[in-house]
């Protein structure tokens, strides 16, 4: 007996349906947002749910909450889908409303055209019927700031492994109840909670999957076969793009090269460009390494070069070798912080002029504009004379060097040029 015939009479909804919450008590994980005296409880309670926007990735519960919200507040719910929706439902939807107390739902509120915007945000202007949007984008980018002012956003995350594991014990509890014979051990529970990616709808598709026409204990084969193709949790044109470049741009900074080589598997597997990838590393070859480890941008920049011409899958080793360096290196942000402070002067101040002796010589007449006294450095002994090479900038306004106790390239620049000159180069950190 399997799923469909023990349960004929849900045998068109899936199981990710069929157990969803009636109440927020029976949801699983998002504590913050359904916890006692929550701001969403607050509102409920006091039958003024008004506009809201569950943001956050699929499969987490956003549907969920809000039809748990509509049950709770005993109020007939309507959803839309974006892409399909016309500003004709809408319309029909607040007009209903006007008579009768109705929970409006748009899933992928973030789609929704300008003039379907317009329109419900003149409903959640006049309060004409609860509103409650999701979406997968960040809605401080995806939606329109109007909505956004008249809309409390409440971001949802992804479940924990515990919260996913019980969400699968449900769901087999559930089909045990309908006589659907399936077992899970405690590290196959373990297994499908996390290679779900923090998404309760995949873990539940993958349990309906294992239960359909086999009976008894499931097999790592199954689950094997099951995740063959199973994607991780990305977009590489929305959010979780930025937060796990982010996340892999944070990780070669704070010389963490586990967690640098987990991000980056996370890039590779979700198919993103390789090209993109050591854009990122040869940027911050320079950004956080800098005069630290000047061989890191050329390992960049190599890495760079071979990924055009070899391309996935045996790019991810050399994605990997450079990412490696730039985790590995130690780290100089002088680079970065001085072109940055420099700019910042040259926008807000009138430029400096350059020094008569630092002037173009190069033609007939320029002695007699005074373009003289330049002293040439590779003619002193030193290989470096006391000259002015911009007036009225003090020595450490733009650079000063990261150097610390490794022995960096910064580092031995600042030591020569302190034996050669007599003066200590200005440092972020002083001894």
């Amino acid at each position: 007996m399997d799923l469909f015939d023990a349960a004929p009479s849900d045998r068109r909804r899936p199981l990710a349906d069929v157990l969803r919450p009636t109440t927020l008590d029976e949801v699983i994980g998002q504590q913050p947002l359904v916890a006692k005296g929550s701001i969403l409880r607050r509102r409920i309670a006091a039958d003024a749910l008004g506009s809201l926007l569950l943001y956050g990735p699929p499969g987490i519960g956003k549907t969920s909450i809000a039809r748990a919200v509509g049950n709770m507040l005993g109020k007939e719910f309507r959803i839309l889908h974006a892409a399909g929706v016309r500003v004709q439902d809408i319309r029909k939807i607040a007009d209903e409303a006007r008579i009768k107390p109705i929970l409006m739902f748009v899933d992928e509120v973030h789609r929704l055209s300008s003039t379907q915007a317009d329109d419900l945000l003149t409903i959640c202007e006049e309060g004409t019927t609860d509103f409650i949007g999701a979406t997968t984008e960040n809605p401080y980018h995806a939606i329109p700031k109007a909505l956004i002012s008249r809309s409390q956003v409440l971001k949802l995350e992804p479940l924990s492994l515990e919260d996913m594991k019980d969400v699968i014990r449900r769901g087999v509890a559930f089909l045990q109840a309908q006589s659907v014979d399936i077992e899970l051990t405690d590290d196959q529970l373990t297994l499908i909670a996390g290679r779900s990616g923090g998404d309760a709808r995949r873990a539940l598709t993958t349990l309906e999957s294992l239960a359909i026409g086999h009976t008894g204990q499931v097999t790592e084969a199954m689950i094997d076969e099951v995740y063959a193709a199973a994607p991780v949790n990305f977009d590489r044109t929305g959010d979780q793009h930025y937060d796990v470049t982010s996340a892999f741009i944070k990780s070669m900074r704070g010389s963490d090269p586990d967690a640098t080589l987990y991000w980056l598997a996370v890039l590779v597997h979700a198919g993103e460009d390789p090209r993109f990838i050591a854009r990122r590393i040869m940027i911050h070859a320079s950004e956080d390494i800098g005069l630290a480890d000047n061989t890191a941008l050329q390992t960049a920049v190599a890495a760079a070069e071979a990924v055009e011409r070899i391309g996935y899958p045996e790019a991810q080793i050399i994605l990997a070798h450079a990412a490696l360096h730039i985790a590995r290196a130690p780290k100089s942000a002088a680079a970065c912080r001085g072109i940055g402070a420099a700019l910042s002067y040259v926008r807000s101040n009138p430029q400096l002029a350059v020094p008569l002796h630092l002037r173009d010589a190069h033609y007939a007449g320029a002695k007699k504009l005074g373009h003289v006294g330049y002293r040439l450095p590779h003619k002193d002994p030193k290989g470096w004379v006391d000259q002015t090479y911009v007036e009225n900038v003090p020595r450490g306004a733009f650079y000063q060097s990261d150097a610390r106790e490794a022995a960096t390239f910064e580092k031995r620049a600042d030591e020569h040029w302190h034996r050669i000159t007599g003066k200590r180069t200005p440092r972020t950190f002083e001894d």
